[in-house]
């Protein structure tokens, strides 16, 4: 039985101890209020909110701790350690989910989120991903430290209370973690995965960081929901290749745009680089595990084998990509636009990946060249299909007969010209090529083939004509009019004055 002494003790402390550990909850910051917005499939990713630095404990001062110290050593050396602990731990809790309620979090079951739609699921869990920050970062240390201040002498005590205070409030985080986990995956979802990903592993950190055994049941269980959304991440790349292999559009671009699929990928690729250093670990980890899906593409051939396997995935994207844009090319009946439209995706696509250092490097330079080149290949193709066919319209062949000029064939020749440059200027008015430098280059090629020959085959036979309404009527165009009709090409212009100058 304790004696007298220790009992008159007890209960002039236990009142001052209350109010001491309870006087975090009523001077305690509130955490500022972050806004997030969401703009597309790209994440910002939620700010670690930042303690107040004019106080090492907010809410306490000095005197404070000195005195919670004092009162703990004289309970417990009075025979009154569980008391103690209660009272510290039932204040100090009160304190942890004062701070929940401030951020205003509301716990979801299951049921409640299969049924949420993701818009509104987004919200909550950018909430969730600022609290397990917020305490990841500045609730578990500061509530570490101010423990082990006033525990100073019986630090084993209140390692054991730590892992109590903290357990139930973590628990309930990593269950709606795990919930949100359980969702279908779908790739719009990567981010806010990758968001809760990282923010998990800053909470383990943050625990971890307090190097006591206690811990190590509550590591794991935030470990095992890291497991689950790791897999998650994994399986939306497997979503996202779905996505691409099931868009079968029937109609095309017009004007042989760049794809809106095109751009798409290319968009969520460079975003998901910003999450590059924990989308390694996660497919490092997968592939130890032996979690990777079979990819239903190679990599291309020119791709180093010995690359990462998020490298290998990312791969796996691009030629999923590059085939699904071959099928839509055959959509155009007319091969010069469908040469546009490769032209287009191809550089499209490589300066996506020579913008992205992340990416580039991923894919390699070998990638790059060979891209390079198949743009190239496409702008060659085009411009024999379109130009070099205008061009046979004024060969000499044919002209001369009997070293003589048989002008019935030179004027079909001059009109043939015409009529074609005139359907060419037509139909390729409305076509677009969006990247300024290959567009610039695309008129700098045709020009630089069909300018010189134009010039050079009237300049040999316009003496032939009448001068006047005869020489307009079959030399329709100067070589200037030819190369400033040829600068308004590709701009999407689905009208444009064919005007022209006189001899």
């Amino acid at each position: 039985m304790r004696n007298t002494t220790a009992r008159r003790v007890t209960t002039r402390i236990q009142p001052p101890i209350r109010i001491c550990f309870s006087g975090y909850v009523s001077r305690e910051p509130k955490l500022k209020v972050i806004s997030s917005k969401h703009f597309s499939f790209k994440s910002e990713r939620c700010p670690i909110p930042e303690p107040s630095k004019e106080e090492d404990y907010p809410g306490f001062s000095e005197e404070d701790i000195s005195k919670m110290n004092k009162i703990v050593k004289t309970m417990i050396s009075a025979g009154y350690k569980n008391e103690c602990s209660n009272a510290y731990s039932i204040a100090r809790g009160n304190a942890l989910y004062e701070q929940l309620r401030r951020l205003n979090f509301e716990k979801l079951n299951a049921e409640e989120v299969q049924k949420l739609s993701w818009e509104w699921l987004e919200a909550d869990i950018t909430r969730w991903i600022r609290i397990i920050k917020h305490f990841s970062h500045f609730l578990i240390p500061a509530k570490w430290k101010l423990g082990e201040l006033v525990f100073s002498d019986d630090s084993s005590i209140f390692r054991g209370l730590f892992v109590n205070l903290i357990r139930s409030l973590i628990t309930s985080l990593l269950d709606y973690a795990a919930t949100v986990a359980m969702l279908k995956p779908s790739a719009e979802r990567l981010f806010k995965f990758l968001d809760m990903y990282e923010a998990l592993h800053g909470l383990n950190d943050a625990i971890n960081g307090e190097e006591h055994e206690s811990c190590n049941d509550l590591n794991s269980e935030i470990s095992s929901v890291i497991e689950r959304i790791a897999e998650g991440v994994v399986n939306m790349f497997g979503d996202l290749e779905k996505s691409i292999r099931h868009d079968a559009a029937k109609t095309p671009v017009p004007g042989g745009a760049v794809h809106p699929l095109t751009r798409y990928v290319l968009n969520y690729l460079r975003y998901a680089c910003d999450y590059v250093d924990t989308l390694e670990q996660i497919f490092q980890q997968s592939a130890k595990l032996n979690q990777l899906p079979t990819s239903s593409s190679s990599p291309p051939e020119d791709m180093d084998t010995e690359k990462s396997p998020l490298a290998a995935q990312i791969a796996s994207v691009m030629s999923l990509l590059d085939g699904n844009l071959a099928v839509k090319s055959t959509l155009y009946k007319d091969p010069s636009l469908r040469d546009i439209f490769l032209m287009n995706n191809g550089m499209y696509i490589l300066q996506k990946v020579k913008g992205s250092s992340e990416i580039k490097k991923m894919l390699g330079d070998n990638w790059c060249r060979r891209r390079s080149s198949e743009v190239r290949h496409y702008h060659k193709s085009y411009q024999r299909e379109t130009w070099a066919r205008l061009l046979q319209c004024i060969t000499q062949e044919g002209i001369l007969v009997n070293g003589k000029v048989n002008k019935k064939v030179l004027k079909e020749r001059f009109k043939n010209f015409n009529a074609m440059f005139d359907e060419i200027h037509k139909t390729q008015g409305p076509w677009v090529v969006s990247d300024e430098q290959l567009q610039s280059e695309l008129r700098a090629s045709i020009s630089a083939v069909v300018i010189p020959a134009y010039r050079s085959f009237v300049g040999r036979y316009k003496h032939h004509f009448e001068a006047g309404k005869n020489m307009d009527k079959y030399i329709k165009y100067q070589p200037e009019d030819i190369e400033a009709l040829i600068e308004t090409l590709f701009e999407g212009n689905h009208s444009t004055s064919m005007s022209r100058r006189r001899f």
